[in-house]
C-alpha cells in the first residue's frame, strides 16, 4: 500500500477526519537516522502527525515544524512538513533504547513528558504562529490531541502508532486525526467517541491491508454523507549545496577566515538526511571576496 492521507468531510460538516498511511515514508526515515526501534516508533509518530497536519495548510510554501523536548533520553524530536505532506525529521538519539512497557515499545518512557510540545505554523507572514502546551504523557498522540484542545479549542482524537519488524524495518505504521466542529451534536460526539474506542490498532488495521478509505467508512459509519480527498505523503529533504552555502555565509567573514585556517575546508552533515557537504578552501576563499 503506498503511502498517502485521505480527508473526509461529513455532509453537515460537523466532523473532519484525516487518516494516514505512513509505512514506506518512516521506515525511510528509520534507515536514514539507523533509529532503535524505540527510537523510529517515536520518531515515526511525530513524521505520520506533522504530514496529517501539514496536509491541512492550503498555501503553495506554508510549512508546520513540530518540536518535542520531554526531558527522555531521545532527547528532542523535530518533524517538518509542507503543505503537500513531504516531511523530514531527526531525533538526537537514535541509538535511544528501554525495556518493553507492558508488551510494547515504551515510546512515553523515551521521550518523556517534563516538557512542552511546540506546533509551528509558517504562512509567510513577519511572524510564524507558535503553540505551546506542556507534554501529557509523552505518547505524542495524546500530546497532540490536548494541543487542539487547548491552543485552537478543537475537540480531536489523535491515534498515532508504528509496529517495528524483529528485522528493525517499518512492518505499519500510521495515523488518524479526527475533530469535531462546533455544528456537531451530543449524539455525534457520542456515536464517534464509541466508533474509535471500538477500532482495533491503527497498525493492526494497516497490517491487514486495510486502507484508510476502509477506516474511515467505519468510523463515519453513522453519517449520512462524507466527501474525501486523497494526499500523497513522502520522507523528502530539501536540503541543497546551494542552502548550505547560504548558512556558511552567514557566519561572517571572521568566522569563514577562522574555518579556512583551521580546517581548510568546511564539512556539514544535513541533520534531517545525514548527507554531508563539502565547501572547498577555494570556495570559503571566494564567499570571503564577495
Amino acid at each position: 500500500m503506498d503511502d498517502c492521507i485521505v480527508r473526509a468531510v461529513t455532509g453537515d460538516g460537523a466532523v473532519r477526519c484525516f487518516v494516514a498511511v505512513t509505512t514506506k515514508m518512516v521506515n525511510e526515515a528509520s534507515v536514514i537516522h539507523k533509529t532503535s526501534p524505540c527510537a523510529t516508533a517515536a520518531l515515526g509518530r511525530v513524521l505520520t502527525a506533522a504530514a496529517i497536519m501539514g496536509s491541512m495548510m492550503k498555501g503553495e510554501n506554508d510549512s508546520l515544524t513540530i518540536q518535542i523536548d520531554g526531558g527522555g533520553p531521545i532527547g528532542r524530536l523535530i518533524a517538518i512538513s509542507d503543505s503537500k505532506a513531504r516531511v523530514k525529521g531527526y531525533v538526537n538519539n537514535p541509538l535511544v533504547s528501554l525495556p518493553l512497557k507492558n508488551g510494547k515499545l515504551d515510546v512515553g518512557g523515551v521521550v518523556g513528558h517534563d516538557g512542552l510540545l511546540g506546533i509551528i505554523r509558517d504562512f509567510g507572514l513577519k511572524e510564524p504562529y507558535v503553540g505551546k502546551v506542556p507534554l501529557a504523557t509523552g505518547e505524542i498522540g495524546d500530546d497532540i490531541a490536548l494541543y487542539y484542545a487547548q491552543s485552537e479549542q478543537t475537540p480531536s482524537i489523535v491515534a498515532l502508532g508504528v509496529l517495528v519488524d524483529v528485522d528493525l524495518s517499518v512492518k505499519a505504521a500510521g495515523g488518524l486525526i479526527l475533530q469535531v466542529m462546533p455544528e456537531a451534536t451530543d449524539e455525534q460526539i457520542s456515536n464517534l467517541e464509541k466508533m474509535v474506542a471500538g477500532m482495533p490498532h491503527m497498525t493492526q488495521m494497516i497490517e491487514e491491508g486495510q486502507t484508510p478509505e476502509d477506516m474511515i467508512a467505519f468510523v463515519l459509519q453513522n453519517f449520512e454523507s462524507y466527501t474525501m480527498e486523497t494526499q500523497t505523503t513522502m520522507y523528502k529533504c530539501d536540503c541543497s549545496k546551494k542552502r548550505i552555502e547560504r548558512a556558511v555565509r552567514s557566519l561572517g567573514k571572521a568566522e569563514i577566515e577562522d574555518i579556512i585556517e583551521k580546517q581548510g575546508n568546511a564539512e556539514l552533515t544535513c541533520h534531517f538526511c545525514n548527507k554531508t557537504y563539502v565547501i572547498t578552501k577555494k570556495e570559503l576563499q571566494v564567499m570571503i571576496k564577495q
